[in-house]
């Protein structure tokens, strides 16, 4: 979605003329000519905004909050009450059915027949042909919901808090855009990022579990826009040459923020403590009602031409460049309406949709690539805590490496194509994860490589399936079959946090499915045309005749 709003930018740059050959003057060409593509002001204007950009990732914080904590049966027999801190002691074989060679059961344990103490707990107490549920749990560790609120064998709950996080993030879709368009940029930005610490400082202080999860959906439905505000503010005013790269930079600032988070949480493992040092220091970005401009385009697009004027004004100081007035003035008169015989009657989306084979089955197809994408790339990320005792680290290694792969979509999209980058991405994440599988857990190196070439298989497909998908479809459905495929997509972020919990049914449950949801993509994107060095397409007829033979 974000990309093609600079593809098209390039192409309407690339040809600022009409049919007169006069040139027609609009942001983009000012930018291009006299203002500056990236200059000094856009650069400042970048940095500024990824400070919020790296805090919206702070809302994953349940990876570690609702973390799933080793836990197994109390055994009051033996003396033990909710205050023992020992997790295996040496008679607890005796008491709980053993699980492979060194572990314990988790959800059940031998019945009793008799009493001992912590030192004395023999195996004749217990009848070993008989097991039972847990009547209560002893936990490993303390800096997890699952201890404060008593979750034990209770997965599919503890579970609940990352689903209705991603349940957040596609109610919040309609409130944060309505506010962008009506009250501008900059006030949607400065909302979201003011909901995202209030919440998350009163979620640090929840008394029970429904306290939890009800405040879980409440910050990221009033808070999770903060990406998208930040973004645009960082693509709306850059050039179209480097509106791809200031994609794929914003992104990167996101994965830097999940670095962040699970730096932060490695240095504060307390659930409460870790809500407290992510969501304070966010009150900041209330300064930038001062420090931002508002988006130059906004203003221009609500004929705030005053304001407008103002702001191009300091980017053409900053930038130590002229805007000529030629130029401001052509920026500053409103547009005049479109003739009446311009207003013909067109199809309805969906009646062009059935009319047309090949739109049917582009819609057909590309909500599948987002809800692969979206759940292999959130999966990943929230089951790389279990990969080994070291789960901060894993989790760090795992988000960084979106970066190199964020970067890597926007160096080979426009050299070897969309369909081999897209198809090539995910292959390779589908055959990494397919292994990853079936490697020996012992093997740790190796599996850790493997899963983290299957995160940087599936971060090149993430930028790149922006671009391709709206290069498929017209102009004039362009942005509502954008918006569907994302919509239709947030199953895969409202499913990853759900993935942990098949692992204890197999292992391997979330490395085959991400693999076999991965191949099945793949195969797909060979069903769609190539794009590359193509005109984006504003008709129907235009979309349907890509990747004809001429």
């Amino acid at each position: 979605m974000t990309v093609s709003i600079g593809k098209e930018s390039m192409q309407d740059a690339e040809g600022m003329e009409n049919k007169a050959g006069e040139k027609h003057i609009d942001l983009d060409y000012v930018l291009v000519h006299e203002l500056g593509q990236f200059g000094r002001f856009q650069l400042i204007n970048t940095l500024l905004v990824s400070i919020p950009i790296i805090m919206s990732a702070f809302m994953s914080e349940f990876i570690f909050g609702a973390a799933a904590i080793p836990h197994r049966c109390r055994i009051p027999e033996c003396g033990e009450d909710s205050k023992t801190n020992g997790f295996r002691p040496d008679w607890i074989f005796n008491a709980i059915p053993q699980v492979g060679t060194n572990n314990f059961a988790s959800c059940e344990r031998f019945a009793s027949v008799g009493n001992g103490t912590l030192d004395m707990c023999p195996i004749d107490l217990f009848d070993r042909d008989v097991t039972t549920g847990c009547e209560a749990f002893v936990y490993d560790r303390t800096d997890s919901v699952v201890y404060d609120f008593d979750l034990g064998c209770q997965e599919w709950m503890r579970a609940l808090a990352g689903t209705l996080n991603a349940v957040g993030t596609l109610l919040v879709l309609p409130i944060t855009g309505y506010i962008s368009d009506r009250f501008g940029r900059r006030v949607a930005l400065i909302i979201n990022v003011f909901n995202l610490a209030l919440f998350g400082i009163i979620r640090a202080f929840s008394v029970n579990y429904p306290m939890y999860l009800a405040l879980q959906i409440i910050q990221t439905t009033l808070g999770a826009g903060t990406f998208s505000s930040a973004y645009i503010f960082a693509a709306e005013l850059v050039g179209p040459k480097y509106r791809v790269l200031a994609s794929a930079t914003s992104t990167s600032m996101f994965a830097l923020g999940q670095v962040v988070l699970g730096g932060t949480a490695w240095l504060i493992p307390s659930w409460r403590y870790l809500l407290l040092a992510l969501n304070i220091p966010c009150f900041l970005i209330i300064s930038y009602y001062w420090i931002l401009s508002e988006s130059v385009r906004w203003l221009l697009s609500k004929e705030k031409f005053e304001e407008a004027k103002i702001v191009l004004e300091k980017v053409a100081r900053v930038n130590r460049k002229v805007i000529s007035e030629k130029s401001m003035q052509a920026l500053l008169t409103p547009a005049p309406p479109p003739p009446e015989s311009s207003l013909e009657n067109k199809d309805s989306l969906v009646k062009a949709i059935f009319k047309s084979p090949i739109l049917l089955r582009r819609v057909c197809t590309t909500p599948i690539w987002w809800i692969t994408t979206i759940l292999v790339y959130y999966g990943l990320s929230i089951n790389s805590t279990e990969l080994s005792e070291q789960r901060h680290l894993n989790y760090i290694l795992t988000v960084a490496i979106e970066i190199p792969g964020f970067y890597s979509a926007v160096l080979i999209l426009d050299r070897i194509g969309r369909r081999i980058t897209l198809c090539g991405g995910y292959f390779l994440s589908a055959a990494c994860n397919i292994a990853f599988a079936f490697i020996p857990q012992h093997l740790a190196v190796l599996r850790l490589v493997i899963f983290l070439l299957g995160k940087f298989g599936i971060s090149v497909v993430m930028t790149s399936m922006y671009l391709y998908t709206s290069e498929l479809y017209p102009t004039q459905y362009r942005h509502s079959l954008l918006g569907f495929s994302s919509m239709i997509g947030r199953i895969g972020s409202i499913t990853a946090p759900l993935t942990p919990v098949l692992a204890d049914y197999w292992h391997g449950i979330p490395s085959m499915m991400f693999g076999t949801l991965g191949f099945i993509s793949a195969v797909l994107v060979l069903t769609q045309p190539e794009t590359l060095g193509t005109k984006m397409p504003d008709t129907l007829a235009e979309a349907e005749a890509i990747g004809r033979k001429k």
